[in-house]
Parts: C-alpha cells; structure tokens; sequence
C-alpha cells in the first residue's frame, strides 16, 4: 500500500523539480529508473462541439460496488496549494466552504470561474467494501489557466474551484465545478483530502487520506479543443501519464469514468476506498 508520502508546501507544482523534492517512498524506484522510453502524448484542439462520449477509467475500486474488500486508493502529495491551512490560507474553516457548486468564489468575492462545466460524483467507501456514510471530502483544483484560487497572483483573492461535500447513506457526494486547465509538468489532475466528518473537515483536523484524481487523455484533448483552453493544448502536449510524478506508477485506482460532451458538460465519477 503506497502511503505516507511528504507533502508539498513551498512552490507552485508547476514542474518536475519541485515534485522530485518530495515523492519519495513509493516514487522513488520510479525515479531511478523512469527516465527512459517515455512517450509523449500530444493533445490536439478538436472541435468546440464535441461528440458525446463515455470513457471508462481503469479503476478496479468501481468494479467492487458489492461490499467486496478493496485496496485503499494511494495517498498523494497535497501539492502547494491546499488551502487547508497546512500551510497559510485556510478555506475549510471559512463560512461557506460547505457547497457542492464550486465554481463561484463565495465571501467578499463572487466571480465565477470560467470553462466547461465538469460534475464531479465520488463515491467513498471503506477498505471492507462497505459505503463510508459521513466521510467529508474537500476539493480542489485549478482553474482554465491553471491557477490555484487563494494562492496564484491572478486569483489570489478569489477561492473558487474549492468545496467541501459530506458523502450519504451510500457514500455518495458531488461536485459542480469547471474542467481544469493543464500546466507545465503535470497531467491534468483534481485534488481532494478525506475527512472522518464534517465536522472535522470544517474545522481543518485529522484528515484521512490525501490524494489525486486524473482526467482521460480523450476527455481532455475535447475539453481542450474550445475556447478558452489554448495554453492547456501546448502545456499538455509536453507531458504525458508515464511521465507524471504522480500518476506514472499507475492510475487503477484514480482514473475517472467520464460521460458527456464539451457543450452540454462532463460528469467525471470515480469510486474509491480509504481506511477506516
């Protein structure tokens, strides 16, 4: 089981030496020995509209639905920008975090974050098989230029594209937000940390894993191709899974399962475990 890994907490996780820094343990062989052969996957503008599609993500964690035990999803770096206080801004305890649509900031600020509307269904269950009713999750990501709300110069006083939802009786939650924009050394990606509770979510405590949700190659070069997205095609074309820091071990367990189109919106689902 890969855990315990270091978290990020100094620069923007805009490249491969800041992450070398910290993915230790379970990266480590990888690092040593990745360096050769890799291919890289462009990512070419299509049409702005886009031909419904349903991509199926290579999650082994979905195909247990019936209570069977499963294998906990890997813990992940948190990245620079988690707002969760670790490391000075602190969304979770501010009034309003609470909300399953992401896509405006909500205080003094109101502005929308703008892009293709992406759903994002989660459903938490626990190692046993069974839902993990009450599990908190708090999500995040970057915005269409690839900046982080709270933190990023052009949206430091925003804190959008940040929320947190309590999963229910089945271990259901869900998000409303904006399809992320791809930037220099990273595949395009969706954070989230999960909590035991509500109440420890909102109050930034003990949290149970932390870990990272990826976007099919498909789905984005799609998303990609409308308006909005031209830096995401350049910056994609660069990197590709098998060079990811993060994902380039594999990602059985937190590829998403995509459905929809550019114009009408995705819905990106993944099923996952954690301890408990």
């Amino acid at each position: 089981m890969r855990r315990n890994l270091s978290r990020m907490t100094d620069n923007h996780d805009r490249g491969l030496q800041y992450d070398l820094a910290t993915l230790i343990g379970r990266r480590r062989a990888l690092s040593l020995l990745g360096g050769a052969g890799l291919t890289l996957v462009a990512c070419a503008p299509s049409t702005t509209t886009a031909t419904p599609t349903t991509t199926t993500g290579s999650s082994t964690t979905s195909a247990a639905a019936d209570g069977s035990p499963l294998e906990a999803i890997p813990e992940e770096t948190a990245g620079p920008f988690p707002g969760d206080g670790s490391n000075g801004p602190n969304a979770l305890t501010q009034s309003g975090i609470v909300r399953s649509d992401i896509r405006s900031s909500f205080g003094s600020s109101t502005r929308a974050a703008e892009g293709v509307q992406l759903t994002i269904d989660l459903t938490v269950r626990k190692e046993d098989g069974k839902p993990f009713a009450g599990a908190a999750v708090y999500l995040w990501h970057c915005d269409i230029n690839g900046d982080y709300s709270m933190y990023s110069d052009r949206v430091k006083d925003e804190n959008f594209l940040r929320g947190v939802q309590e999963a229910d009786s089945s271990g259901k939650l869900k998000f409303v937000s904006v399809f992320p924009g791809a930037y220099s050394g990273r595949w395009p990606h969706i954070h989230f940390e999960v909590y035991p509770s509500l109440a420890e979510a909102t109050g930034a405590g003990n949290k149970i894993t932390t870990s990272q949700l990826a976007l099919p190659e498909t789905t984005c070069k799609e998303v990609y191709g409308t308006t909005g997205y031209t830096q995401s095609v350049r910056n994609m074309s660069r990197t590709s899974l098998e060079q990811d820091m993060v994902f380039r071990d594999g990602t059985d367990h937190q590829m998403a399962s995509m459905s929809g189109d550019a114009a009408s919106g995705y819905t990106a689902s993944l099923t996952f475990a954690v301890e408990g």
